[in-house]
């Protein structure tokens, strides 16, 4: 989130805490999950019949509604804004900061040997007096990513618990070791939290 907030991609974090907790601002959550596809994976190979792994010649960025009871239902953006989820310049501001995140984590992910096969955001409209933005209000990890090994397509991801080879706490260390977040080592090396100011 504060690499996102350095090129220009509003967010709700102000800053992290510590190794665990954020502070980050009060948004309304718009009740849409915006998916950004630049390989077929998932229910998108499912739903057409397309072999997982397939490039696609350009990103695809779909919606989905979060729904009462966790279901998740695609929706159109006639079906958003006839419903009153998000405004038209909201979509668009959505589906603009969208795209922008999905061309960081590519470069990001590319640089430390992954592909970003497709991940899911939410957002939030965040008011300043009488003034609202759109900003991204959620979390980047391997539980919204799809992530695959560019040499060998292993995946460090959530896909790892539905389709093996298990080990999903390896994986997740695994990007963060590759992301320099996390001690060669492992969680056990690190230290207790300091205080920032």
């Amino acid at each position: 989130m504060t690499r996102l907030n350095e090129i220009g991609v509003p967010t709700h974090l102000v800053r992290r805490l510590n190794m665990r907790e954020q502070l980050v601002r009060e948004v309304e959550i718009i009740p849409i999950q915006v998916v950004v596809r630049n390989v077929v994976a998932g229910s998108l190979a499912t739903r057409f019949g397309i072999a997982e792994g397939t490039a696609l010649p350009r990103s695809i960025v779909e919606f989905y509604y979060k729904g009462e009871g966790g279901q998740r239902p695609m929706v159109s953006e006639e079906h958003i804004t006839a419903f009153g989820w998000a405004a038209p310049e909201d979509l668009d501001e959505m589906m603009n900061l969208a795209l922008r995140v999905n061309d960081f984590l590519g470069g990001l992910f590319l640089g430390i040997g992954l592909k970003l096969v497709d991940f899911k955001v939410e957002f939030g409209r965040l008011w300043e007096n009488d003034y609202m933005r759109i900003v991204l209000a959620d979390e980047i990890s391997p539980d919204n990513c799809r992530l695959w090994d560019i040499k060998t397509n292993e995946r460090f991801d959530r896909d790892r618990l539905n389709r093996g080879p298990g080990r999903i706490e390896e994986a997740y260390q695994e990007v963060a070791r590759r992301l320099g977040i996390l001690p060669e080592g492992g969680p056990r090396d690190l230290k207790g939290p300091k205080a920032m100011q």
